[in-house]
């Protein structure tokens, strides 16, 4: 099977947060999880959204869900280890776009992973994919939906 590739320039990263590597995340090979990843990863993209005023189940209906995501670990992390997580957007569609992640450990300028994560626009009370609302594209004054 080929190895996904996910490579993308510093000046697409616009928000950074940490995270501290709980015990519990750690597997039994003693790094972190692959599924404690995925957590952390869905907090980080929470937590980029929310600065950009985006709330993803807000009371018009109109939220936010995520399509698929993609990882390429590149070094292992530990138990108490504080992970930066730089994001971005790109890929701008009619109906969403993609999340950018970049998570390194600050203390050794260890690249850990680069991931993507699609995600579109979505009436939860129609039930159907939504076109991305004009308050979301104004923080993306260069995005170009196709």
């Amino acid at each position: 099977m080929a190895r996904i590739e996910l490579n993308y320039a510093d000046e697409l990263f616009s928000f950074t947060t940490q995270m501290q590597v709980r015990i519990t995340d750690i597997n039994a090979a003693n790094h972190l999880a692959n599924d404690a990843m995925i957590s952390m990863l869905s907090e980080a993209r929470a937590r980029y959204l929310f600065a950009l005023g985006v709330d993803e189940a807000p009371d018009d209906g109109i939220g936010v869900i995520v399509t698929d995501l993609a990882t390429t670990y590149k070094a292992e992390a530990y138990a108490r280890d504080t992970l930066a997580f730089a994001l971005g957007m790109t890929d701008f569609n009619r109906y969403g776009a993609d999340v950018i992640f970049k998570v390194t450990r600050p203390s050794d300028d260890q690249l850990i992973a680069v991931a993507k994560s699609g995600f579109v626009f979505f009436d939860y009370a129609q039930k159907r994919v939504s076109p991305i609302p004009e308050r979301f594209l104004a923080h993306f004054p260069r995005a170009q939906p196709t």
